[in-house]
This record gives structure tokens, sequence and C-alpha cells, in this order.
């Protein structure tokens, strides 16, 4: 049997918390009954919400916090009044040995910023970057950063490299996922200086990452690589704008199928295949965004998703916690900071590819 995993839960956060909280703990408890939970929140809006699942009451304790964090919470004033509150006191927990990871589908940045200043960051890792993984025409890719930091130099760059090519490994199950970075055009003069220079940082280091070199916008979408690499703002607004195009597409399926009654004839013969298509594309699938770079598992849940959603966010927390994520994150930067100290990063070549030679 699975050694037993404890999760910590932001009970309160997120649009539909705490009932979509526990219920979806209900469903990944049917997946994977050797989780085990601590649930931080109103105790008294918890207690009869668990009462309606025995299974998941035995094994999960509530922890009151007296505070909420809210989605109009700068970070800031979440980090310093909000130090009771159930996000806080669920990280903390981590912290503390407690749990192996925690969830929240509350505030995205009170949520970084907590976690950043509890868990600290993995040495060797500046700052940590939101991944997640989405749907593809070859299966799935990760993506990172999703807007964890606006503005990144090359450095950045090369670490969310390393720290994805680990998620990926881990998450799809591949040996050596291939890793791709971001860019305006594949030719090796487009991009701006931090993208050209991480690019010839990723080519000279030698290390087992299969670095693919330059993708485009549409690669997304073709899977042309396992992990796709970025800054938090391109990687933000790229991200929004597949959301927004699912959205539209399926948009105009039911237009279409409305249209006229041989459209609804078509749609009722080819309902079991758009089921399966709207299966693929369901969001609540690819719930679960996390927290790169940080010592302790921090997930992210969307705020806007159900208890099927928040289940996915907890399978993935719990996949990342047995296959011990931060370990490999750190020896694949131990194995980094060896190959740069054996054979120094040649400044000239990046200099060259960044287009700053004389």
């Amino acid at each position: 049997m699975p050694e037993q995993v404890c999760i910590s839960l932001d009970a309160m956060g997120g649009d539909h918390a705490p009932e979509m909280v526990v219920a979806g703990a209900e469903i990944a408890l049917k997946r994977l009954p050797h989780l085990k939970f601590l649930m931080f929140g109103d105790e008294a809006r918890l207690k009869p919400l668990l009462a309606k699942y025995p299974g998941l009451e035995a094994v999960s304790e509530i922890r009151h916090a007296s505070q909420e964090v809210t989605m109009d919470d700068k970070p800031s004033v979440a980090l310093r009044q909000r130090r009771d509150s159930s996000m806080r006191l669920a990280i903390n927990a981590v912290k503390e040995g407690d749990a192996q990871g925690v969830i929240s589908a509350g505030n995205t940045g009170a949520l970084m910023a907590m976690a950043k200043f509890v868990l600290k960051t993995v040495r060797g890792i500046d700052r940590p970057a939101i991944a997640t993984y989405m749907p593809t025409q070859r299966g799935e890719t990760v993506m990172l950063d999703l807007g964890a930091n606006i503005e990144c130099d090359e450095n950045n760059l090369v670490q969310f490299a390393l720290m994805g090519e680990v998620f990926a490994r881990i998450l799809f199950g591949i040996e050596k996922p291939s890793v791709g970075l971001l860019n305006v055009g594949i030719e090796e003069l487009k991009g701006n200086e931090s993208v050209k220079k991480a690019a010839a940082i990723l080519r000279e280091i030698d290390l087992p990452i299969r670095f693919e070199g330059f993708v485009e916008g549409d690669d997304l979408a073709k899977g042309t690589v396992d992990v796709i690499v970025t800054d938090g703002f391109t990687g933000n607004v790229a991200l929004k704008t597949a959301e927004g195009t699912a959205r539209l597409l399926v948009h105009f399926l039911r237009e279409t199928f409305k249209s006229s009654f041989w459209a609804k004839i078509g749609y009722l013969l080819a309902r079991r295949s758009l089921q399966r298509f709207r299966e693929r594309m369901d969001p609540r699938r690819y719930n679960g965004a996390m927290l790169l770079g940080l010592n302790g598992i921090a997930v992210k849940s969307h705020g806007g998703t159900d208890a099927l959603g928040f289940s996915n966010a907890i399978g993935v927390c719990h996949d990342l916690i047995a296959n011990r994520l931060n370990e490999t994150i750190k020896a694949e930067l131990t194995a980094f900071e060896q190959a740069t100290s054996k054979a120094p990063i040649n400044e000239e070549v990046v200099a060259i590819a960044a287009g700053q030679s004389d």
C-alpha cells in the first residue's frame, strides 16, 4: 500500500469555498485512499460539511483560522495583516512539517508572496515560477512562468527551464522532456537580449536536457516541445489567450448546432464524439498550477473551479510529493552548478548570441 500523504488545504480559498474544497477532497480520496488532509478555515462552517462525508472526516483534521485572504487583498497587505488566515496557516503547516504540500484556490499574488516568505526559495533559484500543463495536438505541454515574474533575465529563464524539465518528467513520466524558449521566431537572431542569452546558455551547458531552441506562439497548440519557457508577462497573456480561444470555439460550436433543424440532427448524431471533445478541452482536467522553486510543494487551484477541478489539483499535489519533485530539482541544480564550475559559460558566446559583440 502506498505511503500516506498529508496535504494541507486552504479551505476558505476560492469562489465556491469551503463547499467546493471539501467536496473536492472527497473525490480525491476515492481516487487516492492513502491521502490525509489538514483543513484550515472557519471550523463552524467546515464541521457540518465534513460530517456529510464520514470517510473523509476520518482522515481529516480541521484547524480553525480566524481570518481569510480575499481576492481583493494586495499581496503586501495579506502578508502583513493575514497571519491567522486559512491560507497562511495552511502554508505554515508545510514549513512546520505537519503536511507535505499545500493547495489553495485563493488570491494568487497573496499565495505566491506568503509561500515565498514562509517556505523560502530553493538554493540556486532566484525567483519561483508558476507552471501548469495544457492540452496540445500531441498530448500535453508544460508552460512556465505564468505570471509570477513579469520581467526575467537569462538566468531566471535557465532556472525555469531546469525546473520545468523536472516538472514534466514527473507529471508525464517522460525520461527526457524536450524544452523550448517562447520567442517571436525560431531564428537565432530574433528575440530580446534575455531570451537570446538564455538560449546560448542552454545550448552550452553539459546537462541531460533536450533543448530544442526557440518556439513560437502556435507551437503551444502543436505540442512541438514538452516544456515551454517564458517570462511571466508573456506566459500569462499566452495562457489567457488560449483559454479565451477555447471558450470561443465552444461558443461557435453551440451556435452552429442550434442554427437549423438539420444542424440539431447533426448534433444528435455526433453527440458522443462531441462529448469526448468537451472532456478533452475541460479546463478542470488541467487544474493545478505548481509554484516551482520553493522549499515545499505549493499548488494553486483556479479560483472559479468546482469540486472535480479541485480534486485534480489535489492529484497534481500528490504526484509531485510522491515523486519527490523538490529533491529532483535540487539535484538538477547541483548538477548545473557543477557543470558550469567545470566548464564555465563562455560569456563571449552568450554575448554573440545576444548580438552584443563588437
